[in-house]
């Protein structure tokens, strides 16, 4: 997908319809638009959002809810996602007219949309105000100038005889009515219109029997007023087993994210379990729950991705931040108020009864969450079989209570930890490599505890590289001393490597019971375990510091083999075995700090997404806060809080990370003060070296202290710590003070103002990265460009050998780490210097 021919048939200077560079925003669900277009032929454009544009078909006489219907649709050159926007009149030349946005809203497709379109077939669904439910877009095998495929409704609820000029609005009649003289076919149009009565969209409602003639029967309901907005739900506490017998119900553990609903006077409202609106970013469960057709309720569910017949919490994350366009499920499995009762006192079982009575024949997007009476060792097993998290246990007596006690317990599939692999079985059958490894604990006597073996797990890429690395030159002579039941034919090694493995339980040998492979720890090594820094799925306490924060857990990477640097061989993996390779160096620098990151879904030769907030369906592992900006409004930041944040935010195809110059716990207040010295055209690197050691050796005449960073793009970073932090306003002040009085006494040499046309042959002294909510790149980030340079910090006596800001790349960065005895940045945060004194300096 590109948008050259995009940009190559438009005059930017003569036309408002958006540039293309920095149009995709990234930031939510994939979105769809239809826009009328009185161009030289009046028509509808169709266009759905696929990764970073917007595909694009000229419909001439626009949607039909017929079936029977099949409307033209001829494709288009792809369109920046921020034309969705796009409204107004295009001057004469390409496209010449006025547009309309027709509808607008977000789509799902039954499948991977970019494969479906290969094959000349999409399945989808549609959430708008107009247009609703299943369509196709087929493949025409008819010769055309341009790839000509038909728009067709799918049959379904909304099916009609209702046509897109049906449903114009005033304002869109009367945009037609102006075209009649100058767009074929908008006369025609406009006669036809003045004689046809306006329609509204099709909708769905349930024709049976209103909830109000039942739900006084169930027992425990009470006749009671129901509490305005957000409820607080009901919490489980974790348990290592299912309790038995039949007092309890057991339900699926779904793997996705709690939303609530609350319906007022019919207006439905969505809501996260922490209170956050989700209402416009669930428009198809709005508009379902709508179509039940209620006055009041509350309910309480999940909402899930399914991929392969199985919840999927990564489908679901890439589907609620527009990355790919998977159909979602609400699974609902309580409801403590219907239609002026409330039912919260009422047993559960009642509830999810009149639940289920509820759901039956409800749209398809409202799944009822099933449960079995007891049974709940069986229950867990088979859940486990079929790979699901786990379980709920919910006592069927019990009244819905806001908060977590002992009614609903979860119980999740399975343990987790890590072990030291100290040998091999040898391959049997059609196995190639090993058959199994052997797993050992650390000791109490130093030495170690043989735990069993492992054998499942492993793909056919991870056998050919463990056999590679571990089966070679193993010994009949154990490497341990504590051998246990160990197999007779095993083969030893050393401990040399880390596999965290999943299990049930410890047998009465000592032995994990069913264990299977999680995942390779490589960046773990056995000493680590020695020094009890080990992962586990539910004995691991909460992280208390930067060091335990490093070791990340096993987040699983989709799409691993992506070339996210085309045509260097550098894969989605890549990038995320490099920044496990040098978390311990990374991560203190990003920390607890809010810090934007810039997504290349498809690599760095397609649009990028910068992103700040906390993306549409959150982040397991990413730490969220509620932070004022400069304009005095408030949003939800993401800010690193683990390892498992960056390599989580690196699955969501995250390249590069900047981080504010300051801490979600103090974001009044600065501890960083960031310079880039960023140069024109036509400044040689020796002047930009030059241009950093003169303004350290100013800071130091200022009594600052200040760290050398190359950016992996052009120029340097100066950065200067603060300690005490200081306050935002102050930050800037002095900032924007030096940057000038630099410009002052080298006018030849810098310049502190940002205009590009002013910059040639100068270096500008970039101080805006100090404001509240401005970033600066991360030291060892990551850059979306080619090559892959790295952010690198530098001790200011390497400064010399400098041979350029982008010398360090992905591969550089690591081998340097490895040679690297201490930090070149060691100290940055015990320096203690503040700006008090120094602004009064810079004012005299």
């Amino acid at each position: 997908m590109s948008l050259r021919d995009y940009e190559r048939k438009r005059r930017f200077d003569r036309t408002p319809e958006p540039r293309p560079e920095g149009s995709a925003t990234g930031a939510g669900r994939e979105l769809f638009v239809v826009q009328l277009h009185h161009a030289r032929r009046r028509h509808y454009d169709f266009r759905l959002q696929v990764g970073g544009v917007l595909k694009s078909w000229a419909c001439p006489k626009g949607p039909s809810y017929d079936p029977a219907v099949k409307r033209l649709a001829v494709e288009v050159e792809d369109h920046p996602v921020s034309y969705a926007a796009f409204q107004g009149d295009i001057p004469d030349g390409y496209g010449a007219g006025h547009v309309d946005t027709f509808d607008t809203g977000v789509w799902s497709a039954f499948g991977d949309p970019e494969e479906q379109l290969q094959k000349g077939h999409l399945r989808f669904e549609l959430f708008g105000n107009r247009l609703k439910g299943r369509w196709h877009l087929v493949r025409s095998h008819r010769a055309e100038k341009k790839p000509a495929w038909f728009l067709i409704k799918g049959k379904d609820a909304y099916a009609s005889k209702v046509e897109a000029d049906d449903l114009l609005d005033t304002a869109m009649v009367e945009s037609t009515r102006r075209a009649a003289g100058k767009s074929g076919g908008a006369k025609e149009v406009a006669e036809k219109l003045k004689r046809t009565k306006r329609k509204a969209a099709p909708t769905v409602r349930h024709r049976r029997a209103s909830p109000a003639t039942w739900v006084a029967k169930i027992p425990g309901a009470r006749k009671q007023a129901m509490p305005s907005g957000f409820f607080k739900p009901e919490l489980a506490t974790l348990r290592e087993a299912p309790p038995p017998g039949d007092l309890w119900l057991n339900e699926v553990k779904w793997d996705g994210y709690r939303i609530l609903t609350t319906i007022e006077k019919g207006e439905v409202e969505l809501w996260s379990r922490n209170g956050l609106p989700w209402t416009e970013k669930l428009p198809e469960m709005r508009q379902a729950i709508e179509d039940l057709g209620l006055a009041s309720g509350r309910l309480d569910g999940e909402l899930i991705a399914i991929n392969d017949g199985r919840p999927d919490f990564n489908a679901l994350q890439q589907t609620l931040s527009g990355e790919r366009a998977s159909p979602l499920l609400y699974m609902l499995f309580d409801m403590p108020y219907l239609e002026g009762f409330d039912l919260s006192r009422a047993a559960l079982v009642d509830r999810k009864s009149a639940l289920e009575r509820l759901l039956d024949g409800a749209p398809p997007q409202l799944r009822y969450s099933t449960h079995v009476v007891g049974q709940g060792e069986q229950v867990f097993q088979n859940a486990s079989e079929n790979q699901l998290e786990g379980i709920m246990c919910k006592r069927a007596d019990s009244p819905y209570r806001s908060g977590r006690g002992d009614d609903w317990l979860k119980v999740k599939r399975l343990e987790s930890d890590e072990f030291a692999v100290v040998g091999y079985t040898a391959a049997k059958g059609s196995r190639k490599g090993f058959g199994s490894l052997l797993l050992a604990k650390p000791a109490p006597d130093g030495d170690w505890i043989y735990m069993g073996r492992v054998g499942s797990g492993f793909s056919d890429e991870m056998l050919r590289d463990l056999t590679r690395s571990l089966a070679r030159s193993g010994t009949r002579v154990p490497s341990i001393k504590h051998t246990g039941e160990a197999p007779r034919d095993a083969h030893w090694i050393p401990p040399t490597a880390v596999a965290e493995v999943f299990y049930r339980g410890i047998g009465n040998q000592g032995l994990l019971r069913q264990p299977s492979l999680k995942t390779m720890r490589l960046d773990k090594s056995p000493a680590d375990l020695r020094n009890g820094d080990r992962d586990t799925t539910r004995r691991t306490p909460a992280r208390k510091n930067a060091k335990r924060a490093t070791r990340s857990e096993a987040i699983t990477i989709t799409h691993p083999d992506r070339e996210v640097y085309p045509g260097e061989g550098i894969t989605k993996q890549d990038v995320a075995d490099y920044y496990r390779a040098v978390m311990d160096w990374f991560l203190p620098g990003v920390l607890n700090r809010p810090t934007s990151v810039i997504r290349w879904p498809n690599g760095i030769g397609k649009p990028s997404f910068f992103q700040k907030h906390i993306p549409t369906g959150g982040l397991k592992h990413v730490g969220s806060a509620r932070l004022k900006e400069e304009t005095g409004a408030s949003a939800v930041y993401l800010y690193p809080e683990s390892a498992d944040s960056i390599i989580e935010l690196v699955q969501f195809n995250a390249i590069e990370f900047h981080p504010w110059g300051a801490h979600v716990d103090n974001p009044d207040c600065a501890d960083r003060v960031v310079f880039d010295l960023d140069p024109g055209e036509d400044v040689s690197w020796t002047r930009v070296k030059a241009a950093a050691r003169l303004m350290r050796q100013l800071l130091d005449q200022l009594g600052l202290e200040c760290f050398l960073r190359t950016t992996g793009g052009k120029g340097l970073h100066v950065v200067v710590p603060l300690k005490p932090a200081s306050p935002w306003k102050i930050v800037k002040q002095f900032a924007q003070s030096f940057a000038q009085v630099l410009e002052s006494m080298h006018p030849l040499e810098f310049i502190a103002v940002s205009s590009k046309a002013r910059r040639a042959g100068k270096i500008y002294v970039d101080y805006l990265r100090n404001g509240r909510g401005a970033t600066a790149v991360a030291s060892y980030s990551l850059r979306g460009r080619p090559g892959a340079p790295v952010a690198m910090p530098l001790r200011w006596s390497e400064l010399g050998k400098l041979k350029s800001a982008s010398q360090f790349n992905i591969k550089t960065a690591v081998a340097r780490l490895k040679r690297q005895r201490s930090d070149p940045w060691e100290g940055i945060d015990k320096v203690r210097q503040s700006l008090g004194a120094v602004i009064k300096a810079l004012s005299s």
